[in-house]
């Protein structure tokens, strides 16, 4: 550790130990505030936290009586979003009892299996091994996916907005998910054209224009109401899809119902860059997606965040694969997006600012300013870079322990102790642990 991180770290753990446990005021001093909205970074500003809120923010702010931290100059941001996960509602990848994310009722034609009123948040876990995990690394908040499996249909059903600070419900309004594109065409009979006339017909069926107690209705008298609520624009529906060839499918059916629509992976929503501004729709991009890996993907490059950026749509960043163990990737990702054209005050908003407004939350997350949940995080150095880390992480205002069970394992395993006698354990499995 240098001499000036640990002197900050020093300054840290004395501000930490003199506030009250669970404290929501602080001040932190001398930082580089990203603040991820128009006012853009400001260099040497204070932050100043009142009742898990930010109150002010300026030069030499003082407050009697709040515990300070001074940080050197090092760069102040909102926390960041872990992008769309899994984090509280899947524990373990591979082991089903702990996967809550995706409902199959069967593969019997007769059986309902279109239920948009699904839930994940039900089934959060505000007390998961993953949030600790997800917090060290700066993360604050993250959208719980309702995902699509066999035995289900391409609407996989509601998610929602978590912060990460052991809340137990929701912080924002409920998303709709669904699936389109060769990914899901096992959904709906093996073709994506399929998809369409599935979707028209569960608009026939929200409207009221197809008899609920036909023998082709698919939707339960909660799923009407709950996707009527959405055709109503009463809510965010986001979109798994990749091809261009179907998202310009996608925006024409959108603008037909009415349909407030955000799309996840859009590996080729680069083509589309007008055409998704002129529609307001938010995308959420995996940057590291280069390569053809299906026919959905054929377009997919490393500039697809810049080129979206540079036509005025707003990019935010998701992970493929496993992004419920590995949400702290998500910085690299928008690191390498700014490595690849996307300018760095945009490479932070598609963490922060993006998100927030997208969700629904945008006036209480997401940008550094007065008014907002005091959800910060203070790193080592560019927060965009991989070799530099969180170096605190505030939620309401309350620093957070940074230890998870992934740190309390590595210092266990680190931990010097003697060599041992013969025949006694390793080191690392001490007969009692403190």
């Amino acid at each position: 550790m240098s001499r000036r991180l640990a002197v900050l770290a020093t300054t840290l753990a004395a501000a930490l130990c003199a506030a009250p446990a669970f404290a929501q005021d602080v001040l932190i001093r001398n930082a580089t505030v990203h603040t991820a909205s128009e006012r853009g970074t400001l260099q040497a500003h204070d932050v100043l936290v009142r009742g898990g809120r930010i109150a002010a923010i300026g030069s030499g702010l003082s407050a009697a009586g709040v515990a300070e931290v001074d940080a050197g100059g090092r760069p102040l941001t909102p926390a960041l979003f872990g992008g769309i996960t899994g984090i509280g509602i899947e524990e373990v990848s591979g082991e089903a009892s702990t996967r809550d994310a995706s409902l199959a009722l069967g593969e019997n034609a007769k059986d309902i299996t279109v239920r948009p009123e699904f839930d994940v948040t039900l089934a959060y876990n505000p007390e998961s091994i993953l949030l600790p995990v997800a917090r060290v690394e700066g993360i604050g908040f993250t959208l719980l996916s309702a995902g699509t499996v066999s035995g289900g249909s391409i609407i996989g059903g509601q998610g929602a907005v978590v912060r990460l600070d052991g809340s137990p419900d929701p912080a924002g309004p409920k998303v709709l998910f669904v699936a389109l594109g060769a990914g899901a065409s096992n959904l709906s009979g093996s073709s994506r054209a399929g998809q369409w006339m599935l979707l028209d017909q569960l608009v026939d069926e929200a409207r009221g224009r197809l008899p609920a107690d036909s023998n082709f209705a698919l939707l339960t008298p909660a799923g009407r109401t709950t996707l009527k609520r959405y055709l109503d624009g009463g809510g965010r529906v986001v979109v798994e899809i990749d091809r261009a060839a179907d998202i310009r499918q996608l925006l024409r059916w959108s603008r037909a119902h009415g349909v407030r629509i955000a799309i996840a992976g859009g590996a080729e929503a680069w083509k589309l860059g007008r055409e998704l501004a002129a529609a307001d729709v938010p995308v959420f991009i995996d940057p590291l997606v280069n390569l053809p890996g299906n026919f959905d993907r054929l377009g997919a490059t490393l500039e697809n965040a810049a080129r979206l950026h540079a036509a005025g749509v707003r990019v935010g960043f998701t992970q493929s694969g496993d992004a419920s163990h590995n949400a702290r990737k998500v910085r690299q990702l928008a690191g390498n997006a700014v490595a690849n054209g996307l300018p760095w005050e945009a490479g932070l908003a598609g963490l922060t600012r993006v998100p927030a407004q997208a969700f629904g939350l945008g006036d209480r997350l997401g940008t550094i300013a007065v008014g907002q949940t005091a959800d910060l995080a203070l790193w080592t150095g560019d927060p965009l870079d991989v070799a530099h880390v969180a170096e605190q992480v505030w939620l309401g205002g309350r620093a957070i322990p940074m230890r998870s069970r992934q740190t309390e394992l590595r210092d266990r395993y680190l931990r010097a102790a003697p060599a041992p006698e013969a025949g006694a354990l390793p080191r690392a499995y001490p007969a009692r642990v403190e």
